[in-house]
């Protein structure tokens, strides 16, 4: 019967007939290997007498050559050996079994298994350990059972062989089988066989009857220790590991490298830096600061808990760094973003002789991916298509995140689809890639295909899709998402929650974003910033500003986002005074070196009326991008300072900067507020030459603007027909602001036509055409336009202005009685009236279109809700102090003329923030130069 037949498949793995060996000896015996008795013989190829050694200096050759794996002189010896009949020899038989076994020629050890009569335990244990060596579990198994058939006896050599099969197929079963084979033949207590026991039990995740198997070993050894800690980190138990090297030190057991390595590796697992760096003392203490395995795992340690420098000190200590140490280091880097620093040693690793492998190539991907470099990124691509392990699924992942990084989605796509099986983390980066390239779209579609398909999904999938719902303002996906988190047990996730809060916030679904805010267990500084944005960003101010207040009852500290966020929502709000409190908060904390921080100083401080004080955070801005300048530029051009914020663009440009479509709107608005038509119009016209910028609707609104308010109404109403695509409200509106000013009743009635169709919902259209009948005595006209308004139920938007005093915004609409201090208010109104009508100034009754009397309008006049404003400022600011108030429609002809008036008589600067730009009144003028 043959033996070794549960493993006839692998005799197949033959790779060369014996025959091919035996005509081509040339070996040269050491004489310290050769017996003393030595046989005499002819050899007929040579011609002449050597001498051969017997059958135990073949035994020891042999054996040598196991102990190096050196597979061709062994096979060699094993020709010779046939040839001169020496191959019946048990002894020479079991060298040759475990020298094929070793080496992987399974067909070979069977071989001569087969052919013994009665194959002794020598020769099964050398099969069966080199079938569990070579990773062959299944054949270790099947070989040990054919075995113990046989009637063969086994002993501590054999036992830690087939438990480490069992160990490595996870076989619980037959690891119990075996370990019952152990307690029956009397090797429980073999202190090597009870080492093997305690890693099969863990490697079955049994780590309780792996404990207590460890627990009974009467003397155990470093081993024995080093065995179970090694199994406790792991399977992530890293403070037990702990515990236990802390006990293995306290019962007098000297640690050896091994323990040394595993325990740093449970303090990596840990995150104890503190308890890592006095194991390093303890190895250097110890003298096992030169072993490569301990001096890897520290590279590893140091590098993984933020320690990068002590990572590479050790790492440049190291003799000879072999490809764990490169690959541990340069990981590091690339965990810490030193991107440059990581790709720098992969080039010394290659200068070194030392070639990369998978884990060294998908770290330096990553640090491509950081740093956009395409290029690199491809030849990396090529080097593991050439390793054949482009299709490695963590390799794919690197590339697909590599391309979607690198705006390159049509290969991040073809990567994804050449995936051999397409699993969650794959579809997670391609999901996450289209959302970063604003592919919201295909984002959403990627996902519901996938789901649709069985999938599934975890919290990077949801995050991901909940970016793109944002983006887009994809409210339905939002809440089909939300019902999805719930129902899959997401939605107690901090992440999944706050990216909630951002998807409804930017849908402007407030309400529900506060409701989740509310529900939330666990109020963080990521909830709060995502809170506080979507206040600030759907115009809820107060409400930011209030949150605010609660984080900081929270001992929460505020990031670089959060005051972000807060700066505008004051800027909303032209909170002046709590935006100052902001900012000093952003300099107790050491933000002003960040780069959003600073533009939304800039921001913040222009729309709240100091462009003196935007202008000095703007040159504290520590590297300008592109947003920086357009900032102080639209700051600039809202304040009327058109030739400085054109000084200031074309300071920009020689920086090298170029601008954008919205830099190129402010500008425009700059030259449209200081009424440089000529400016304009070069801009305007070389928009596409200079800067490859095709112009919007914007940009025709405000040139449209710009024209009507010059008087050019020919002009702009040709710039109109000319326009590449059709008008919308915005240039309509333009024109019908343009009629009203120069009073053009026909260019009025057309325009205001185009925006009933365009914007029926908006009462503004109505309101102006009115004001052009009113302006030209067609009070019949103006009756019909609010029997309109009436008849449609259309109600005029209510004009409102802010004010803030002493950290609180006060609200007031016309003819406002709500507010507690409203009695000195009309009182002050009243004192202010008589020192008008002293100074001069005369009401504009034909801009009020109600039909009573004059006395009425008068008095009507007289409460519009931002001279209310300005009456309270002037009662609650100390003298001298300037009132800043923001209106939320364009100030009427008669309270900018009557805010002339008042700064002059009460000796104060009122800045106006109206909807349209900035009103700086002082000494009896405006800053606008009456041209708004």
């Amino acid at each position: 019967m043959k033996r070794c037949g549960l493993i006839i498949s692998l005799k197949k793995r033959l790779h060369l007939p014996f025959e091919l060996y035996t005509s081509s000896l040339n070996l040269t015996f050491s004489p310290k290997l050769t017996h003393t008795s030595a046989i005499t013989t002819q050899d007929p190829q040579i011609g002449h007498s050597i001498s051969i050694p017997n059958s135990i200096s073949y035994s020891k050759l042999l054996s040598e050559c196991c102990k190096t794996k050196s597979l061709s002189p062994g096979l060699q010896i094993h020709a010779h050996l046939t040839k001169i009949g020496f191959c019946n020899d048990p002894k020479i038989q079991n060298h040759l079994i475990n020298l094929f076994s070793k080496c992987g020629l399974f067909g070979y050890a069977c071989k001569l298994i087969d052919e013994i009569p009665e194959p002794d335990l020598v020769a099964w244990s050398a099969l069966i350990s080199g079938y569990a060596q070579n990773g062959h579990a299944e054949e270790a198994i099947s070989a040990f059972l054919e075995m113990h058939l046989l009637g063969i006896k086994c002993n501590e050599f054999t036992f830690p062989s087939v438990l480490k099969a069992c160990s490595i197929k996870k076989d619980l079963i037959r690891g119990r089988q075996i370990h019952g084979i152990v307690v029956v033949s009397g090797f429980e207590s073999d202190v090597f066989v009870a080492n093997t026991l305690v890693v099969m039990y863990a490697k079955c995740s049994e780590l309780l009857e792996s404990r207590k198997l460890f627990d009974q070993i009467p003397e155990r050894n470093v081993v024995s220790w080093n065995t179970l800690f090694s199994c406790y980190t792991q399977s992530d138990f890293f403070g037990e590991a702990l515990a236990l090297f802390q006990d293995m030190v306290f019962t007098g057991i000297r640690p050896d490298e091994f323990s040394l390595s595993t325990i740093l590796n449970a303090c990596t697992g840990l995150v104890e830096i503190g308890q890592g760096k006095k194991i390093h003392g303890y190895l250097m203490k110890l003298g096992y600061d030169s072993d490569p395995f301990s001096s890897n795992a520290l590279v590893d340690m140091y590098a993984k808990l933020g320690d990068l420098r002590d990572a590479i000190t050790v790492f440049e200590h190291i003799p000879l760094p072999d490809i764990v140490s490169w690959n541990a280091v340069i990981a590091g880097c690339v965990l810490h973003e030193y991107h440059d620093r990581a790709l720098e040693l992969l080039g010394q690793m290659k200068r070194s002789g030392i070639y990369p492998n998978m884990f060294t190539l998908s770290s330096a991907l990553k640090a491509c991916s950081a740093l956009g470099l395409q290029k690199l990124g491809r030849q990396i691509h090529s080097s593991l298509i050439q390793m054949d392990v482009a299709m490695d699924p963590f390799v794919v992942v690197g590339l697909i995140d590599l391309y979607c990084k690198c705006g390159l989605m049509n290969e991040a796509r073809i990567v994804y689809a050449l995936m051999p099986s397409k699993d969650l983390i794959g579809l997670n980066a391609m999901i996450a890639g289209h959302s970063q390239n604003g592919d919201d779209f295909e984002s959403l579609s990627l996902f519901s295909k996938m789901y649709k398909e069985g999938m599934g999904f975890n919290e990077t999938t949801l995050l991901a899709v909940l970016n793109s719902a944002a983006s887009s303002q994809a409210i339905k996906v939002s809440e089909q998402v939300h019902a999805l988190s719930v129902k899959s047990g997401f939605q107690s996730d901090i992440y999944v929650v706050n990216s909630l809060i951002d998807a409804y916030g930017k849908s402007n679904c407030v309400e529900d974003a506060t409701r989740i805010f509310e529900e939330c267990p666990t109020e963080d500084l990521a909830s709060f910033t995502s809170m506080i944005t979507t206040f600030a960003q759907s115009g809820h101010g107060e409400e930011a500003l209030k949150l605010y207040l609660k984080m900081q009852d929270l001992d929460l500290k505020p990031d670089s986002f959060v005051c972000s966020s807060l700066l505008n929502a004051c800027a909303n709000l032209s909170a002046y005074e709590q935006g100052k409190q902001i900012h000093v908060h952003i300099l107790k904390f050491g933000f002003m070196s960040d780069i959003f921080t600073g533009n939304s100083l800039v921001n913040m401080y222009a729309k709240c009326g100091s462009i003196a004080d935007a202008s000095c955070a703007f040159s504290k801005v520590p590297e300008r991008v592109l947003v920086s300048w357009s900032a102080m530029i639209g700051g600039l051009a809202q304040h009327g300072h058109g030739k400085e914020a054109l000084r200031l663009f074309n300071e920009m440009l020689k920086d090298g900067l170029s601008p954008n479509h919205v830099t190129l709107v402010s500008v425009l608005s700059a030259c449209n507020h200081a009424g440089l038509v000529t400016e304009a119009k070069k801009y305007f016209e070389q928009m596409i030459e200079l800067f490859g910028i095709e112009p919007t609707q914007e940009h025709y609104a405000c040139m449209i603007d710009l024209l009507g308010r010059s008087g050019k109404l020919d002009e702009a109403m040709d710039l109109v027909k000319k326009m590449p695509f059709k008008a919308n409200g915005s240039v309509w509106g333009a024109l019908l602001g343009a009629a009203r000013i120069h009073k053009n009743i026909e260019l009025g009635q057309h325009a205001a036509e185009m925006l009933f169709a365009l914007e029926p919902e908006k009462s503004g259209t109505h309101v102006l055409l009115a004001n052009i009948y009113a302006s030209a005595g067609l009070w019949e006209n103006v009756s019909k336009v609010r029997r309109l308004m009436k008849d449609s139920k259309m109600k005029k938007e209510p004009g409102m202005s802010w004010i803030e005093i002493k950290d609180k915004v006060y609200t007031f609409v016309v003819e406002d009685r709500s507010h507690c201090r409203s009695e000195e208010i009309y009182m002050k109104l009243e004192e202010l009236s008589d020192l008008m009508d002293k100074a001069g100034y005369v009401p504009m009754l034909e801009i009020d279109l109600h039909n009573v009397e004059r006395s009425k309008k008068e008095l009507l006049l007289t409460y519009h809700s931002e001279k209310l404003a300005v009456a309270f400022g002037l009662i609650a600011t100390p003298p001298g102090a300037p009132i800043r108030v923001k209106k939320n429609l364009r100030v009427c002809i008669d309270c900018h003329t009557w805010f002339k008036f008042i700064c002059k008589i009460v000796s104060r600067e009122i800045i106006v923030r109206d909807i349209n730009r900035f009103h700086h009144f002082k000494d009896g003028s405006c800053s606008c130069g009456d041209y708004w």
